[in-house]
């Protein structure tokens, strides 16, 4: 998987009308706040596919927490601006390269990328795209890729997850949280503890959490010993800095706690110094003694610098089977047009979200009234 630039123009394809096609593409222009990201047309150039590429036509795209960290300029996969962002897609396969033999133009996909997914048409790696289930939308397969293959390898393959365990999901109503919340009822008699804002809690229980804590008015270390004096077997911690250390204290002995990710220094649109340097003050430091001594271990997960194609294709035939037996189904927050990426962005940052926040292709109809501040709608680029 590679990073991708901003539409460049290339070998020009006529409309019958004697014009290039025109590709929508979200584009990082800068970092800082939402209107550093801008929906740019550019005239569609002719798709160099690669021997083992194909061209999507992208219908829904995933949006996840690393975009809110790219913008800020804090997410280090991702090239520098200006840049086409998104690693996660669905759509329809309009073309293939000479030496792609499994997939064909019409195939209904879902496809991964490091960066770039975020436009109407893309060209992909063959052998990182998935062919989706008859029953499957384009929204549900956009909302697999990241949360649940980050899941799965966190629980099963770090964490060796078994029957009678427990589990610390934080953010239990986010992408991962809900993706987590599924996987460990696939397994018998796993408790789930999780975090998530009291509005919250009925849904994620009725999604799978045992006991549902809210950490904005109660400290959830107090909560998990409340009910397991001894801790538990699994943490899965997105938050970083002092939460790591409450996380290593919280586990059992023969416990994994799994870092993957520093959600506490995302506080603003913008990049706040002082809540990265309360991160950095606040990290977990730990000796091999101190480990060996209490029997826990550490582990960090990052699918962004996993470059290991064949355990990630591995994954998502494990999770589409999971699906087609009912074990599994991504929870949709939200679908949000292109024009409207602002408001996608808000409602996660600010954690209105229960579930994958999808952002889809397809121009917003002009008939429909527009939200209040869409950021950059009505504010198209044209290249």
């Amino acid at each position: 998987m590679s990073g991708e630039k901003a539409p460049a123009q290339q070998h020009e394809e006529k409309t019958p009308e004697g014009r290039p096609p025109s590709c929508r593409a979200l584009v990082l222009t800068g970092h800082g706040g939402y209107d550093k990201v801008k929906l740019q047309v550019t005239r569609q150039g002719e798709a160099k596919l690669g021997p083992g590429d194909v061209l999507l036509r992208v219908k829904a795209a995933g949006l996840n927490f690393a975009e809110l960290m790219g913008r800020q300029g804090l997410y280090d996969p991702l090239p520098a601006p200006p840049v086409i962002m998104g690693m996660e897609g669905s759509g329809v396969i309009e073309a293939v390269g000479e030496e792609v033999k499994d997939r064909k133009v019409g195939d209904r996909v879902i496809a991964m990328k490091r960066t770039g997914m975020w436009q109407e048409v893309v060209v992909v790696q063959a052998d990182l795209t998935f062919l989706m289930p008859e029953n499957m939308s384009f929204e549900e397969g956009a909302a697999i890729p990241v949360n649940y293959i980050t899941a799965y390898l966190m629980l099963f393959e770090m964490a060796n997850l078994k029957p009678g365990k427990s589990v610390l999901v934080h953010m239990a109503a986010g992408g991962v949280g809900v993706a987590a919340t599924q996987l460990c009822q696939t397994v018998p008699d796993v408790t789930v503890f999780g975090t998530a804002s009291a509005s919250k809690h009925e849904t994620i229980t009725q999604g799978g959490v045992t006991h549902p804590i809210d950490y904005r008015t109660r400290d959830y270390v107090e909560e998990v010993l409340k009910i397991s004096p001894k801790g538990v077997d699994i943490v899965l911690d997105p938050l970083g800095g002092s939460d790591t250390q409450k996380g290593f204290n919280l586990l059992k002995p023969m416990g994994s706690l799994i870092v993957f990710g520093a959600a506490n220094g995302v506080t603003g649109q913008k990049r706040n110094l002082m809540a990265l340097m309360k991160i950095w003050y606040n990290q977990l430091s730990i000796t091999a003694l101190k480990l060996m001594v209490t029997n826990k271990a550490i582990g960090g997960f990052h699918l962004g610098y996993l470059n290991d194609d064949e355990l990630i294709n591995r994954t998502m035939s494990k999770l589409l089977e999971l699906y087609g037996q009912g074990k599994i189904k991504p929870r949709i927050d939200s679908c949000h047009h292109f024009e409207e990426v602002a408001d996608a962005m808000r409602r996660m940052h600010e954690r209105q979200n229960i579930g994958k926040v999808i952002l889809l292709t397809e121009p917003k109809k002009k008939d429909k009234k527009p939200q209040a501040d869409a950021g950059p709608e009505g504010n198209v680029e044209k290249n």
